[in-house]
């Protein structure tokens, strides 16, 4: 095997088509053998090894196998370096394989097979994205999704901002930074890694026009990318019997259900809930009214999955009364009778007033006679308040399953809806900071179906922080991940606030007085400045950032050289862009490895916080 390889790498070597720096394309010597290219087939024929195992001799015709060998020069032990372009950039693959090879039906789309380099601001959208192939820059990917260095550690308690000596066990987390690499950052971790009992995320929904922070007008292939890589990940973080829950729309609902599929694998998919979010219908709307979100739900190992039961409501718990003062409290009556029928449980029965009653035509009774008369005696059986009707079961309160299955529809009336979550934020902060944030009891209802105190709960679109704010008020531990700069004016307020005793969502449902702590902490930024300040800076000192970033390892590799005299001569808005442009998003956050750098003024304290989360 090892002959072959050194064999074809030889004499590939020798065809300038295929050579560049003194490194083989691959994707372009697997394109010219799909061409059939003669060259390449001459080439070929010159070595009788490569002839034996590429060609077959059919009568007297050589065949050559196209196929055996594309997959033979797509294998990684050969050319293991080299940018397999063929297959990645136009993502006809499916866990690695081909997908005529698979056989199976998945999703795919250009890029699927890269990583989308940036984050996820509107502001730092506003340059061509980067699809970092997964062996064009094997490299700039490590550094890339490598753990981060964590910095400005910050708990709050009900006596306020403390400062942070240690970690605990029990920390719960608000993290800014890019969601992407504080995932991976989190994958590193020992306590989180494979400990994570559900993740809750509320992605962008790919409107363009849906007011939310994030940027939302992605095309299809770059959402899918961007939605592919933190999924993936996040799956790693999941524990075995945990779940993911992921509300999202009509428009973009069906490409992720099969995006997750195949991350997941189609047999962990566990159910669409449908969640009524508007309780009037938009007459204005252009075809039809849409009322309703999605809620896909994908578990980490169904086997292992096992839903909780929702409480019993008080108006369930009305329908039972005590008569007549059973010992065993409070009944209902039920059905005594069966429609699959048995000959043995076709008998006559006595009522208490003489009346003879027999099942309904085509039915049967429930159970024998002889356990009949048993019930009869233990006061199970109910004839009517005249004693002479068709009997009933008498079933118990106390004896039925104390909890309810969840349907998978639900109403606005159960779990609220977006006017009803809009007003619990303008109750917190006095305005209208979010288009579509989720109503308390929506997350109740979620969090309680699928975790027990103490569990944690992951989103890494924290938003208006709905997800962390009732994890904290149901006693369950928590990571809240958020990148726009509102983190610690919205989320950290609000849990502040939370942990003040604040009485709105679902406070009062939940017996809600305060208490608890959290931790605040950020992705160390190695960069000089924040994206998000560019817009407000003017125009000398945009030429000074200019001038530092080109001057750095800021800028990107493959940015060509621009003059201070070409800068100069742009418009204020067009210089705010070619700074966004060349900016090396993957320089922005200090790595772990890194963190004694000089070039970082990472402080002893934070150092060793890292080593503790770390477990280093």
């Amino acid at each position: 095997m090892q002959n072959l390889l050194d064999d074809l790498a030889t004499l590939l070597a020798k065809d300038q088509r295929f050579v560049i720096d003194g490194k083989l394309l691959k994707n372009k010597i697997i394109e010219s053998s799909l061409n059939l290219d003669p060259d390449l087939l001459k080439l070929l024929l010159q070595n009788e090894t490569i002839k034996k195992h590429f060609f077959q001799q059919v009568g007297d015709f050589l065949v050559f196998d196209k196929i055996k060998f594309q997959k033979f020069v797509s294998n990684k032990q050969f050319l293991p370096d080299s940018y397999t372009a063929f297959k990645n950039k136009i993502g006809l693959t499916s866990g690695g394989d081909f997908i005529s090879d698979k056989k199976e039906v998945v999703l795919s789309w250009p890029y699927k097979d890269c990583v989308l380099e940036g984050g996820q601001t509107k502001e730092d959208q506003k340059y061509s994205e980067i699809f970092w192939n997964e062996t064009l820059a094997p490299d700039e990917i490590d550094r890339l999704l490598s753990p981060k260095v964590f910095t400005n550690f910050k708990r709050y308690t009900k006596n306020g901002e403390e400062e942070v000596n240690a970690l605990s066990d029990t920390e719960n987390y608000i993290i800014k930074g890019n969601n992407l690499l504080a995932l991976h950052s989190l994958a590193h971790i020992k306590a989180f890694k494979g400990k994570i009992k559900l993740i809750y995320i509320d992605p962008p929904y790919n409107t363009g026009n849906d007011g939310f922070n994030y940027n939302d007008s992605f095309n299809y292939s770059s959402w899918l990318t961007f939605m592919n890589n933190r999924i993936s990940i996040a799956k790693e973080l999941l524990s075995k019997d945990g779940s993911l829950w992921i509300n999202i729309d009509d428009k973009m609902s069906h490409y992720l259900k099969v995006l997750c599929d195949e991350i997941f694998g189609i047999d962990n998919f566990v159910i669409n809930f449908i969640w009524q979010k508007k309780y009037s219908p938009a007459n204005d709307a252009k075809w039809f009214s849409d009322t309703h979100d999605h809620i896909l739900v994908f578990a980490k190992d169904k086997k292992s999955f096992v839903p909780n039961l929702l409480p019993r409501t008080e108006e369930m718990n009305k329908r039972y009364s005590n008569p007549d003062n059973d010992y065993r409290g409070a009944w209902k009556p039920g059905g005594f009778s069966v429609k699959t029928y048995s000959k043995d449980y076709d008998y006559p029965i006595e009522t208490p007033s003489g009346k003879i009653v027999y099942p309904p035509k085509g039915s049967c009774w429930q159970t024998s006679k002889e356990n009949y008369f048993k019930k009869l005696n233990d006061n199970r059986i109910y004839f009517g308040p005249n004693g002479d009707s068709k009997p009933q079961l008498k079933q118990f309160l106390s004896e039925v399953q104390q909890g309810v299955v969840a349907k998978s529809i639900w109403t606005y009336d159960e779990v609220g809806h977006n006017q009803i979550s809009r007003s619990e934020i303008v109750k917190l902060f006095g305005d209208f900071l979010f288009a579509t944030p989720k109503p308390e009891k929506l997350m109740k209802r979620i969090i309680e179906l699928s975790t027990k105190e103490n569990d944690i709960v992951l989103d890494f679109f924290s938003g208006s922080g709905t997800t962390v704010a009732v994890a904290h008020k149901m006693n369950r531990r928590y990571i809240g991940i958020e990148q726009m700069n509102y983190i610690e004016t919205v989320i950290v307020e609000r849990l502040k606030k939370v942990i003040d005793g604040e009485k709105g969502g679902i406070s009062t449902e939940v017996n809600w007085n305060g208490g608890g702590s959290f931790m605040y902490m950020e992705m160390l930024e190695s960069s000089p400045f924040h994206l998000l300040d560019i817009k407000n800076m003017n125009e000398s000192e945009l030429t000074k950032l200019f001038f530092s970033i080109s001057h750095s390892d800021i800028m990107k590799y493959s940015v060509s050289s621009i003059s201070d005299a070409d800068f100069h001569s742009l418009t204020f808005p067009e210089k705010q862009k070619i700074i966004l442009e060349i900016i090396d998003k993957n320089q922005l956050y200090v790595p772990l490895s890194e963190i004694k750098d000089s070039s970082y003024p990472v402080d002893p304290h934070t150092v060793e916080l890292n080593n503790i989360l770390y477990d280093l």
